[in-house]
């Protein structure tokens, strides 16, 4: 269920592409056939894309695209592989991801509670939305979280994989 889950909100997180590159183009054709440069594209595309990222990831969690070190991985057993997977996602996982969501609402609240600007262009939007996403990143990087200790636990039981990830190779 929580696969699922993911699998829904990475099809939705993918579709902010569609305004980045829309954004993208608007500014290209603003700027290259009117000489008429836009003063917000700039900033809409860096969030847009640091939304997809940081959205993604727990996507990227549940297809296996995270980066591992997979030399010692991959030789090891099912078992071997569910146990260590298992106490790295308790021992170090959650415990960062919980770290990382209680200071991103500290400094999405801030944000919020001063109507913090960006600085980056003369168009100045407001920036607790966009520091609302690493809380809400971690969040949905706990919840895949659980699926991926409960598939690495019960492959450390049972020495069953419940779900194969694909191996990428770069």
């Amino acid at each position: 269920m929580i696969d699922r889950f993911t699998d829904g909100t990475g099809i939705w997180i993918a579709l902010l592409n569609v305004p980045m590159m829309l954004a993208v183009a608007y500014e290209v054709m603003m700027r290259y056939l009117f000489n008429a440069p836009t003063l917000w594209v700039f900033e809409i595309t860096y969030m847009l894309y640091a939304t997809v990222f940081m959205l993604g990831s727990a996507y990227a969690l549940h297809k296996g695209a995270h980066i591992r070190t997979d030399f010692f991985f991959e030789r090891w057993s099912i078992r071997t592989k569910g146990v260590i997977d298992s106490v790295a996602y308790i021992v170090f996982f959650f415990p960062s991801l919980v770290v990382f969501m209680a200071v991103g609402v500290g400094e999405a609240w801030y944000a919020y509670s001063i109507m913090e600007l960006s600085e980056q262009t003369p168009w100045r939007p407001v920036l607790w939305p966009f520091k609302g996403v690493v809380p809400l990143a971690a969040l949905l990087l706990i919840i895949q979280g659980v699926s991926e200790t409960i598939k690495s636990v019960y492959a450390a039981r049972l020495g069953i994989e419940l779900e194969h990830k694909e191996k990428i190779e770069i």
